[in-house]
């Protein structure tokens, strides 16, 4: 077994946290992963992993050989990347997470269209709202929305996307219409997330101004969201491709429109190491490519 294959087992081992799954990331069994460590710490006559029938933890010694390795793994992808991006094709496995609604609203013709231009590449989508750990789960890339946390992972802008604050009819019927966005403090509001209560951001009197909001109902999906607008519950402020075909036949109207900020940003993430891979960097073009002559 090749010197540098033991070494991107053990990262694998350590990054996934189990033999099982590092088998999975790399098409091998559990038993072989587990054989192929054991050879690795003997030839280098140290414990790298001390194992339990619960978890696996890493030794001092092994998180110091784990940093050199992963560090020479990302270069030596690098040189054979800068060589065959020169002539190859995007080819292999995309592991990507995006956005649940917008993935099934804009990424639906996006990823055919770039399989059918690359018939060598194989997509591996997950949808969900959540922010998903790249490196710790495994993933090439992930589409996000809004403000990025400070991290290692390389950004791209693909997009913008305008924020509606929006209500039903109904509601606004009978609890009013909010003339500032001060007032929504007495309103119900329908917030994205965990937190009992939200931030929507205005624009007023030229200034971005941050309104706290709360209400009876917060979740981490856009459409459900939408929906318990739609059924009266209170006012969102959500992406207007969730709630574009809502407005246009009136089930939602917007309100606070004066006060509507700036876009927010459609990004594309990666980790560093994967600067350099054929196929991110295709995918991420062709995203940018699509967007831009859309107008999404």
């Amino acid at each position: 077994m090749n010197q540098l294959e033991d070494m991107r087992i053990f990262v694998e081992t350590v990054d996934a946290q189990s033999f099982t799954a590092a088998g999975d990331r790399l098409g091998l069994s559990k038993q072989f992963v587990s054989k192929r460590v054991a050879a690795l710490e003997k030839r280098l006559g140290a414990r790298l992993l001390v194992r339990s029938t619960r978890q696996l933890r890493v030794t001092d010694l092994g998180l110091a050989y784990h940093e050199r390795a992963q560090r020479i793994l990302e270069e030596v992808d690098a040189a054979e990347q800068l060589i065959t991006s020169q002539t190859a094709t995007p080819r292999g496995l995309l592991r990507l997470s995006a956005p649940m609604t917008f993935a099934t609203l804009h990424l639906g013709a996006v990823i055919p269209a770039f399989m059918q231009r690359h018939p060598e590449v194989v997509v591996e989508l997950e949808l969900n709202d959540r922010a998903v750990d790249l490196i710790g789960e495994g993933y090439d890339m992930a589409v996000r929305i809004g403000t990025l946390a400070d991290s290692s992972l390389v950004a791209r802008r693909i997009a913008a996307v305008q924020l509606i604050t929006c209500a039903s009819p109904g509601y606004l019927r009978r609890h009013g219409t909010p003339s500032v966005p001060g007032e929504l403090a007495s309103h119900a509001c329908l917030t994205y997330g965990r937190a009992r209560r939200g931030e929507w951001t205005f624009r007023v009197e030229g200034r971005i101004r941050k309104v706290s909001v709360g209400g009876p109902m917060r979740a981490n999906n856009g459409e459900m969201l939408r929906d318990a607008a739609m059924a009266g519950l209170g006012i969102v402020s959500l992406p207007d491709f969730i709630v574009a075909a809502a407005l246009a036949d009136r089930r939602l109207v917007p309100v606070l429109d004066k006060f509507r900020p700036e876009g927010i940003n459609v990004h594309v993430l990666y980790p560093q190491h994967r600067q350099s891979s054929l196929l991110v960097r295709a995918f991420s073009d062709f995203l940018a490519e699509r967007f831009s002559a859309t107008g999404a």
